[in-house]
């Protein structure tokens, strides 16, 4: 299936070209590319291989581009996202990232099962920023277009904005009473880090802004400083353990984490839903997308990703590399997980508690941005608005 996006993918069991895929990456990080141009070819490869599987059920963008004008430039750190709805109640693998057309596109399988109630979407934090705007690329049956109808019409309202912060918020508590101490390191990395990155989501979505996953640190500073609680940004910092790490000590990090992605993309045949962000043709965001920030002054906010990615990097080769490499990497991950202040197994549930107890503060600031935030539409507006 999908021969032509296949042979550039190493972790699909394909070995050859890696040569045209640093070719490519490269060709990437240079390029150009308005967003209009990266929708044209997400939409071609949708309805000129996706489309054609017995399970299509439609296809619409999603991510950090929906609600960009055509001619805003897609950096070279970013990819296009689609979102491909599938009949099967257990979609495919997800195929993840590969170069289309010359663009990076990133597509995610999601059963329709998942998008059938319009409570449902506009409650959930990860799906109805979606749909807020026309992302439509194809609807057969024309169940999507009524499902974007019924949403952006109610998307910006308080009582579906709360309920998205509450399921961002329900997440958090979620993962974090769940994790599972006698996990092998890179897991448990994982499990942490994650839901105590999803602080910073429940204030984007207060604010109405996309929950995006890199940038995430660096957006959510960006809508503190805008409401005027910037007095909470070093609260989020300290939670992931970075507020006073220096840009030299981030950059040091970065540059171990490079030679163990290498590694990895190399190493790498066990799918996972994460597969695609370790190959050659991605390392431009991991690596290169990382570099920018920690030289824009943003190091304290390209930890997460680097953080994230090393487990990653450490979950391949755990299942697909001769254990003495995985081995020679392991000290490089214990100490950005050190500098983080995570030096024992307990360290992760007090970090964790830590977070927990961080929530209700949390929470009297998003509501702080519900009440300010002009883009919501109050029950009383509304209201008003039916009488009229």
């Amino acid at each position: 299936m999908y021969e032509d996006v296949q042979k550039i993918l190493v972790v699909r069991g394909i070995h050859s070209a890696k040569h045209n895929e640093i070719k490519l990456s490269h060709k990437l990080q240079q390029a150009s590319v308005k967003v209009g141009s990266a929708r044209t070819a997400a939409a071609k490869w949708v309805m000129h291989h996706a489309s054609l599987e017995a399970y299509f059920h439609g296809a619409y963008f999603s991510g950090s581009t929906v609600g960009l004008p055509d001619d805003a430039e897609l950096s070279a750190a970013s990819d296009i996202d689609v979102v491909i709805v599938t009949t099967h109640a257990e979609p495919p693998l997800k195929l993840g990232k590969f170069i289309y057309d010359g663009i990076l596109v990133e597509a995610t399988y999601l059963s329709w099962n998942e998008l059938a109630s319009v409570d449902g979407v506009l409650a959930s934090y990860h799906l109805a920023g979606s749909f807020r705007v026309d992302s439509i690329i194809a609807d057969p049956t024309g169940q999507l277009r009524r499902l974007q109808t019924q949403v952006s019409r109610h998307f910006a309202e308080r009582v579906w904005v709360r309920r998205r912060c509450e399921n961002a918020r329900q997440k958090i508590e979620n993962a974090l009473q769940a994790i599972d101490t006698s996990a092998p390191l890179h897991d448990l990395v994982t499990s942490w880090l994650f839901p105590t990155g999803v602080t910073t989501h429940v204030l984007l979505v207060a604010a109405l802004r996309n929950p995006t996953v890199r940038l995430r640190y660096l957006a959510a500073r960006d809508v503190l400083t805008e409401y005027g609680h910037a007095d909470l940004y070093p609260d989020l910092l300290k939670l992931l353990g970075c507020a006073y790490l220096t840009p030299k000590r981030i950059e040091h990090h970065l540059a171990k984490l490079a030679l163990v992605y290498d590694a990895a993309a190399s190493a790498a045949k066990t799918p996972f839903f994460f597969s695609t962000d370790i190959t050659a043709t991605t390392r431009p965001i991991a690596i290169d997308g990382s570099r920018e920030l920690i030289r824009a002054g943003n190091h304290r906010e390209a930890v997460f990703w680097i953080v994230a990615t090393f487990a990653r990097c450490h979950k391949i080769l755990a299942a697909d590399a001769p254990p003495d490499l995985h081995r020679s990497f392991t000290p490089d991950f214990e100490a950005i997980i050190a500098d983080l202040g995570i030096t024992s197994t307990d360290s992760f549930i007090r970090r964790a508690e830590d977070v927990m107890q961080f929530l209700p503060k949390l929470w009297e600031t998003t509501e702080a941005i519900l009440f300010a935030n002009s883009g919501i539409e109050s029950e009383l507006r509304i209201s008003n608005a039916k009488k009229t």
